[in-house]
């Protein structure tokens, strides 16, 4: 079975719907140099959003027409994929609450006419209160929804903010996943928005890198033991540098004014407890940086998912880079579909789908 985790749902009401429309671009905070506006998409007749941000430097693009279930059942089917678990990108980060609540109902009838192939993560402002807490009851409870889509952080504030506690507290209580998805940039961008992709490959790396180091050594997984976060981009290639960040003491260490301690031991058991990887898309990666992080994070902890539909080849042929890899094959059926599965309790779903 294959399971692609990281599928992108986009209401396609927006191209055709001006009122739907305008209230989706109001809630871009124009305010931190965020542009947002509709434009036609050469002689194909149809049209894209396109976000800046900076303004005057592309970060998102969303097009008309790829969203649709037709077309992303024909592609799951030449990909070989059998489920796929849907989430918006990245405009989690500024929806209202009354627009999330649109999403979350539209994204429901899109698992309902997906006749079993989807499931979705539902999206809530996690500074929205009781209200916030109201809805993603709802989303759970009635849509039947997997899990809540959050980003990395929103405005300057990653999730080890105290402001997010209540929320997560809630997450940890009920014990649904979040999956955490990189934001355009990182809150400090100076550095990398005026080049292509170092802006919109590199900074969401970064991005998620340092929401993973904020996360635990701000302590927040001892007041949330039972929070399951789930990273993109391979947390930002976090596996390159953990063993860094939490690096064990040596015996007879010389370092006498103790520059690198810290609790290793409770971070690394708090990192393999409460964090895992999706990992956007297999190929751009490549073999010897999958087979690192593989070794370094485990097969138990990544996620596939192909960021469809950003490039159609992600998901077609993302799989099948997966199967080719120096792996075993239990730990390629673990990224694959048995984590998925394990994380975001699947096989329930698929029990409750006449709640959805």
């Amino acid at each position: 079975m294959i399971i692609d985790a990281n599928m992108y749902w986009m209401p396609e009401e927006l191209f055709t719907d001006d009122s739907y429309l305008q209230e989706f671009l109001r809630c871009i905070p124009a305010q931190y140099q965020v542009r947002a506006y509709l434009e036609e998409m050469g002689d194909t007749g149809k049209k894209q959003i396109i976000i800046e941000k900076p303004a005057g430097f592309q970060n998102l693009n969303y097009a008309q027409g790829e969203y649709t279930v037709e077309k992303q059942l024909e592609d799951m089917d030449a990909a070989g994929t059998d489920h796929a678990v849907l989430k918006i990108p990245c405009a989690q980060e500024w929806l209202t609450l009354e627009l999330c609540r649109k999403f979350n109902d539209g994204m429901a009838k899109h698992v309902k006419k997906g006749k079993g192939r989807f499931s979705a993560l539902a999206v809530i402002p996690p500074l929205g209160g009781k209200e916030s807490i109201y809805e993603l009851e709802r989303c759970v409870k009635e849509l039947g929804m997997t899990g809540v889509q959050m980003s990395a952080h929103y405005g300057s504030l990653y999730l080890d903010h105290q402001a997010f506690r209540p929320f997560l507290k809630k997450l940890n209580e009920l014990k649904v996943p979040a999956y955490v998805h990189h934001t355009p940039i990182p809150v400090d961008y100076q550095s990398i928005y005026e080049y292509n992709n170092l802006r919109r490959s590199y900074g969401r790396c970064v991005d998620q890198t340092t929401a993973i180091g904020r996360e635990v050594f701000s302590g927040m997984f001892d007041e949330l033991p039972d929070l399951h976060l789930v990273h993109s981009m391979l947390g930002g290639a976090f596996f390159a540098y953990m063993d860094s960040m939490f690096r064990k003491k040596p015996s007879g260490s010389s370092d006498t004014v103790k520059r690198f301690d810290t609790d290793t031991d409770r971070m690394c058991r708090q990192i393999k407890e409460n964090i895992y990887y999706e990992m956007s898309h297999a190929q751009p990666w490549g073999p010897v940086l999958l087979d690192a992080a593989v070794k370094i994070l485990g097969a138990d902890h990544i996620i596939f998912g192909s960021s469809y539909p950003v490039r159609r080849e992600w998901l077609t042929e993302g799989a099948g880079f997966v199967q080719q890899l120096n792996i075993t094959d239990q730990e390629k059926d673990l990224i694959l579909s048995g984590n998925a599965n394990r994380i975001y309790k699947l096989d329930k779903d698929e029990q409750d789908k006449t709640l959805v």
